[in-house]
């Protein structure tokens, strides 16, 4: 059996080879006391434990994400394979898209974002945004007390965006070809309209979140010359972050390209670097 890990701020994803492929998913470890991410031996072995994985029949588990370069090279007698991040995006990517050689773009989008360039069996950063599900989920626990993304995109499937954001047709006659109904300012209209609905502010929230994940996306691509971005991670699962990337990637004519595995694209990158 191989397990490859990869450790994010919120959410720790797994990857288990042995008859077949299983994907798992459990919280990140959180120091509340201590306010940080540290990655222990320990953990390790309780996140087995909690999935009912014993750690005596793992030949190999292989790390990325977080602070998981610290973890001690063998536990329990295992031995551990740190891979880098940004190589861990390159191969899964590569190997949920079956991208061979061209050059694409691939945003990898959790808590936070990061744009990868891969071309050839090349592996490059572009760089990254600190806009992702983190900020999703902190800012609707400020707004509306509730801290889980999921549930604000399923109240967000219920609000009207345009309660709270101006859309470029309400506040100019024209700016280029750009459509009326594209966002001016998200938020604006809370100035002057303030409003309590939890649906509308999610709306806006996702919406908000979606558009800049899918501007950074859109301006990479046209960058590295792709007229795609391939996604990893987990918070364009969510519906309206996903329209929300999807309107800005319109604007520049480049194509969302989602896997229904990519919540786990690193941990597969992780498998595949081990897995030989």
């Amino acid at each position: 059996m191989i397990a490859a890990f990869d450790f994010g701020i919120t959410n720790t994803d797994l990857v288990i080879k042995d008859q077949r492929i299983k994907f798992l998913s459990v919280p990140s470890p959180f120091d509340r006391k201590n306010r940080d991410f540290d990655v222990t031996e320990r953990h390790v072995i309780e996140i087995l434990e909690k999935l009912d994985i014993n750690i005596k029949e793992i030949s190999s588990i292989g790390v990325t994400g977080g602070k998981s370069a610290d973890l001690p090279d063998r536990i329990c007698d295992v031995p551990i394979t740190k891979v880098n991040e940004i190589d861990a995006i390159g191969k899964g990517a590569r190997s949920l898209y079956k991208i061979s050689k061209e050059s694409s773009l691939v945003v990898s989008s959790g808590t936070g974002t990061a744009c990868v360039h891969i071309q050839n069996t090349a592996t490059n950063h572009l760089g990254g945004i600190s806009v992702g599900g983190g900020m999703l989920e902190g800012l609707s626990n400020l707004l509306v007390n509730i801290p889980h993304g999921v549930k604000i995109n399923n109240f967000a499937e219920k609000g009207n965006r345009k309660i709270l954001d101006v859309m470029i047709g309400e506040a100019v006659n024209e700016i280029g070809n750009l459509n009326a109904e594209i966002t001016a300012a998200n938020f604006a209209k809370a100035r002057n309209e303030p409003t309590n609905s939890i649906e509308d502010i999610s709306a806006s929230l996702c919406n908000m979140v979606g558009e800049v994940i899918g501007t950074v996306a859109y301006l990479n691509a046209l960058l590295v010359g792709s007229n795609k971005a391939y996604f990893l991670g987990r918070t364009s699962m969510l519906s309206e972050v996903k329209k929300g990337i999807d309107a800005r990637l319109a604007l520049a004519g480049i194509e969302g390209i989602y896997d229904d595995n990519r919540a786990f694209g690193n941990a597969i990158g992780v498998l595949d670097t081990i897995d030989i």
